[in-house]
């Protein structure tokens, strides 16, 4: 009996489909749409996460002044597996996804936001994370069906949008694969 505790990589490899397999493989109808975030580490954890939730897609949006390899680097080049688009406009995006029957929930705690643990997430869903400083802009949160928030119980008010992505995202993507 193997006396190690954690897992090889090739013990992780088991389960998992082939290369080409994963490449034809449906993902769960969730888009993250990335509203004008800039730090090359937030994008490339985006699309780890993308990829580990095995979501349709991630959408960035805005002026792109991010370092490719610090990306690559931050992504550890899962984004090959992951649909990634680029758009000079968030609201135009958002407009599109709309049009196209998307939900959209923008992660921002605004007057009307609410605890992203009470919202019961429909299949084709779209979440919105917002610049680092600036958060989402109000033109997104405009379109928006609903603003949700991570409630804080310590001294700060926020995270690292990555962070907030990361929670929010696990819990809407279970919550979609759980759909019938």
């Amino acid at each position: 009996m193997d006396s190690k505790i954690q897992l090889t990589k090739e013990d992780l490899r088991k389960n998992k489909p082939t290369r080409d397999e994963y490449l034809t493989k449906p993902k769960i109808p969730l888009i993250v749409v990335l509203d004008n975030v800039t730090n090359s580490y937030n994008i490339g954890a985006f699309i780890r996460l993308a990829d580990a939730f095995a979501i349709e897609k991630v959408i960035v949006c805005g002026a792109l002044t991010i370092s490719d390899k610090k990306m690559k680097k931050a992504s550890r080049n899962e984004a090959k597996w992951v649909c990634v688009e680029y758009s000079d406009s968030t609201t135009a995006s958002l407009q599109t996804l709309l049009d196209e029957g998307h939900a959209i929930y923008s992660v921002e705690l605004c007057h009307e936001s609410v605890d992203y643990t009470t919202v019961s997430y429909p299949s084709k869903c779209v979440l919105v994370l917002g610049n680092e400083r600036k958060g989402v802009s109000e033109a997104a949160l405009k379109l928006s069906h609903q603003q949700i928030h991570i409630p804080m119980f310590g001294m700060g008010n926020s995270l690292n949008v990555s962070t907030a992505g990361a929670i929010v995202l696990a819990e809407c993507a279970n919550q979609i694969r759980k759909l019938p």
